[in-house]
């Protein structure tokens, strides 16, 4: 499965091609706001929050969480620092870091959405989360998920990133790039909470999908394994 890769965006200025691509950026982010600003407009009581059923290309920029009781995703923050393993609570963190112009992201939708709506809504003690931009930190209204793509070391879209938390610290985590197909993410994600334990009891752990581990994830292990600081 492909993933889309963070490059540096283009320094050439003043052809007709790039200002035409510059004029459907704008088109595109127009269409974005009046999209969350109808969304705010139907928000539950009219408090100004803002909840879908499915995180996507149409999506604002920002932090989601998934609240299983509605079975939607709430918009948690567009403002302000990085997400923060920890910060809904003690648990297993299961976060999508995505991008809006990526097109291995939207394949990756059409497994993640109904994995977290049947299987991941049983799980226990887990929280979903969804990081999204337009492109990682280059193209990203939301200062909040900007951070968070830099804060999480994210250079690669879809990237999964799951974390066992106790105590507010992470005691075991794994990063994944490139799209998850749902068989593999039904290896990867209920398992989770149960390979976090063994390794907070100090046990040897290894993931079911070890030749998908994100390069710094691998970077770790080698680490961890020799003794020395690689990076």
């Amino acid at each position: 499965m492909g993933k889309c890769l963070l490059v540096p965006a283009s320094s050439s200025q003043g052809t007709t091609g790039a200002r035409g691509v510059e004029l459907r950026d704008e088109e595109l982010e127009k269409l974005l706001e009046k999209k969350a600003r109808e969304l705010m407009r139907k928000s539950k009581g009219g408090s100004g929050e803002v909840v879908v059923k499915r995180v996507g290309a149409g999506s604002r920029n920002g932090i989601y969480v998934y609240d299983r009781e509605r079975g939607v995703w709430r918009l948690y923050r567009v403002e302000g620092g990085a997400f923060q393993l920890g910060e809904l609570g003690d648990g297993v963190y299961v976060v999508y870091f995505g991008n809006t112009r990526c097109k291995a992201c939207r394949s990756y939708d059409e497994y993640w959405h109904p994995f977290v709506e049947t299987v991941g809504r049983e799980l226990e003690g887990y929280h979903f989360v969804i990081v999204l931009c337009d492109w990682f930190t280059h193209r990203c209204s939301s200062p909040a998920a900007s951070a968070s793509f830099r804060e999480h070391r994210v250079l690669a879209s879809p990237t999964t990133l799951l974390a066992y938390v106790v105590g507010g610290k992470t005691v075991y985590q794994e990063k994944y790039e490139g799209v998850l197909t749902r068989d593999e993410l039904e290896k990867v994600v209920p398992s989770f909470r149960e390979r976090g334990e063994r390794a907070q009891r100090g046990e040897k752990v290894e993931s079911p999908l070890r030749e998908k581990l994100a390069r710094d994830d691998i970077v770790k292990l080698l680490e961890k394994m020799l003794g020395i600081r690689l990076m």
